[in-house]
């Protein structure tokens, strides 16, 4: 049994020997398309697992976290390797929910080309166009997959064309799926027996693409272009991303398994023809580009981050330059705020740590290796510190790799610990959390007192709070978001301040007169000394302003701070023996809230800017929803791919849950930005309604 045991695991050896012999594919897709049912399928074709999901080892690819199982679809990429033809490919598969785009950014920063999978009886959706632009934009190889072709609602004509419509022109099908969806056959294998236009426009295409300048002509000519010439020019298309081939596969039945694995290792390129990141060192200088070479300076990036219960945190990684072996010393730099600007929760940091056991990642489990070679994926163990998206690199040698990029959280949820001993865990939980995702965004508000993340959507904040509550322990409470108002005067008006108490032994005694206008926006607070005569000694006048500037912070009409504002002390009187610092700052604030009664207390919310990046078909909808928000429309862009920018104004309070309103409103079509733009007198109906701020924080 013994032998046999180990004669398996050398039929699955997951160690290659160079980069030649890795191919990095990323499954990319929407919910329910069938990527994870695929990979598994790859996975039994290729003879890496067996019929019950697990390897010879009892390695399970499907483990997959509770808060995966209760929201019923994957909401974190997973890794799955296996060998084909004496190549492996490590299957990327990446979360199809819009919420977790941050783990599919990361799937396609670890990958060198990728899989679009659609499945036959659905439609593309605008986050998988989103996504190939992005490819597009870096020109990553990429092949489009039409899976469930066994649903009785199986169009794949139609899901083609769809797909070519969103996709481009030069996506198109190397194999024709039977009426019945059992067999495949090749428009180029099957010669010219095959009556179809799609074969010439396929063969056209690949020639168009060719390096050889003179076979268009001798194709026109009537020359036969031999199938072994085709074959190897629609390769070359493939890996240079200029021809995207479409392949139909039945993960139930597996029609179209072989050819969809021959693809990945004949078609798409090998890390040594994938452009790594930019580096730098931690200082910022730029460095360039590393080579794949085992051989070369260790250079390494974390694109996932996970905690287990019995060997702490592992962390995945893609190896770019270099080899990974074990309880080696290695340098980990994070420095986020050197690529973005908004990185809260993502401290920069260089530490020298020294890694543990390292592995093949296996689903949510790992395979032992003795090392990880340049081009592959790898799992490290005991990196306490560090996170998705930083770089490991040698100790004497220390290197940056430019992050991916990640879309800004825009929905806030603002919480608090449960009890007192959630809320001794809280800080460290949430450390935790924003170690393993680079997409969450933690906000302690010094304004509003409040705890804020900031997540991609409902689902995203969801499945934080049950990691917190699940992996850390920490239960917590959601709160209103409360949005950090200001408070204004709204005339100029007088103001008197009378602090005088006598309760036997020494008194207190201040008085003073003060005269209050508003100023323009963003100017700030004036103080003006126009006292003549001595009425308020010269050591009391800078008490007085204390004062005042005390109650402009504890606000005039609901706890908030008061801006703007012009202040000038006029008169007062004194006491030779009562009079104190502490008198005259009381007389102060009395002074302005007896001024600021006169003249009128208006509350002041923020704006933001937002841009609105919807198709045209939608920007009517939209922009009255942006109207009925009390926004103010600044103006329209055409941008390409038949959008529209819209560009407004808008209040901070109406865009609490705006995220998620126009993923509902424009199903998922929509995204948008937003920064501050100023403050804005708020409508006296809502000021009304706004709840004293000391109330919150009491």
């Amino acid at each position: 049994m013994a032998d046999k045991r180990a004669e398996r695991r050398g039929e699955h050896d997951l160690a290659v020997a160079g980069p030649e012999q890795v191919r990095n594919v990323a499954l990319v897709g929407p919910s329910h398309s069938g990527k994870t049912s695929l990979v598994e399928a790859l996975l039994l074709h290729a003879g890496a697992i067996n019929r019950a999901g697990s390897t010879a080892e009892g390695t399970t690819v499907c483990d997959t976290e509770d808060a995966e199982r209760s929201h019923g679809r994957s909401i974190s990429l997973a890794v799955a390797p296996l060998m084909h033809r004496r190549a492996k490919v490590n299957l990327i598969d990446t979360p199809g929910y819009a919420d977790f785009v941050g783990d599919v950014r990361a799937g396609l920063r670890a990958a060198d080309c990728a899989l679009f999978v659609v499945a036959a009886n659905e439609e593309v959706d605008e986050s998988t166009r989103q996504l190939w632009r992005e490819c597009d934009q870096v020109a990553m190889p990429r092949a489009v997959v039409v899976t469930k072709l066994d649903h009785p609602r199986a169009d794949v004509d139609a899901i083609v064309a769809q797909a070519r419509e969103a996709f481009g022109g030069k996506v198109l099908p190397v194999y024709l799926a039977a009426d019945d969806g059992r067999g495949l056959t090749g428009l180029l294998s099957g010669g010219g027996d095959i009556d179809d236009p799609r074969r010439g426009e396929l063969i056209e295409a690949i020639i168009e693409e060719s390096e050889d300048e003179d076979l268009m002509d001798r194709y026109v000519g009537g020359e036969e272009v031999g199938l072994d010439v085709l074959v190897a020019d629609l390769e070359t298309a493939v890996a240079r991303a200029s021809l995207h081939p479409v392949v139909p596969v039945c993960a139930t039945t597996g029609v179209g398994l072989g050819e969809l694995l021959d693809l990945c290792v004949d078609g798409f390129p090998s890390p040594l023809e994938h452009t790594s990141p930019e580096v730098f060192t931690p200082a910022g200088a730029a460095v360039g580009r590393v080579s794949c070479d085992s051989t070369g300076p260790l250079v390494a990036e974390v694109v996932r981050t996970a905690s287990d219960p019995y060997v702490g945190r592992i962390s995945l990684v893609r190896v770019f330059s270099g080899t990974l072996e074990p309880d080696t010393a290695v340098h980990v730099s994070g420095h986020f705020s050197s690529f973005f600007t908004a990185a809260a929760g993502h401290e920069d940091h260089d530490e020298d740590e020294r890694i543990g056991a390292v592995g093949h990642p296996f689903g949510a489990a790992q395979v032992p290796a003795a090392r990880v070679l340049a081009g592959d994926l790898g799992t490290v163990a005991r990196l306490s510190r560090a996170e998705t998206g930083d770089t490991l690199s040698a100790v004497d040698q220390p290197l940056v790799l430019r992050p991916w990029s990640m879309p800004d959280p825009l929905l806030p949820v603002a919480i608090e610990a449960a009890t007192r001993s959630d809320e001794d865990k809280l800080s460290q939980a949430l450390a935790r959390l924003a170690a393993e995702d680079p997409s969450l965004r933690v906000e302690h508000n010094a304004e509003t007192g409040q705890l804020v993340l900031w997540a991609m959507g409902e689902s995203h904040a969801d499945v934080l709070l049950e990691r917190l509550a699940d992996r850390h322990g920490v239960a917590v409470e959601q709160r209103e978001l409360l949005v950090p108002l200001r408070e204004c005067v709204t005339a100029p008006a007088k103001g008197h301040g009378r602090h005088v108490k006598q309760s036997g032994g020494h008194g207190q005694y201040a008085i003073c007169d003060i005269e209050i206008e508003p100023l323009p926006e963003g100017s700030g607070f004036e103080f003006v000394d126009k006292v003549v005569g001595g009425s308020v000694p010269r050591n009391y006048i800078p008490s007085v302003e204390k004062g005042v500037r005390a109650q402009m912070e504890r606000g005039l009409r609901a706890g908030y701070p008061v801006v703007d504002l012009r202040v000038t002390l006029t008169d007062g009187k004194a006491h030779s023996v009562d009079s104190s610092d502490m008198a005259f700052q009381s007389a102060g604030a009395l002074a302005l809230r007896d001024a600021a009664e006169a003249a009128g207390v208006s509350m002041l919310e923020p704006y933001d800017e937002v841009g609105v990046l919807v198709p045209d078909d939608l920007v009517g909808p939209v922009m009255s929803d942006l109207s009925a928000r009390r926004a103010r429309l600044l103006g329209n862009e055409n941008v390409d791919g038949g959008r529209t920018l819209v560009r407004a104004h808008v209040p901070q309070r109406e865009l609490v849950r705006y995220a998620v309103d126009l993923r509902a409103a424009t199903r998922g079509a929509g995204t948008f930005t937003r920064a501050f733009a100023h403050y804005e007198p708020m409508p006296e109906e809502q000021a009304r309604q706004v709840v004293p701020r000391l109330h919150h924080q009491g």
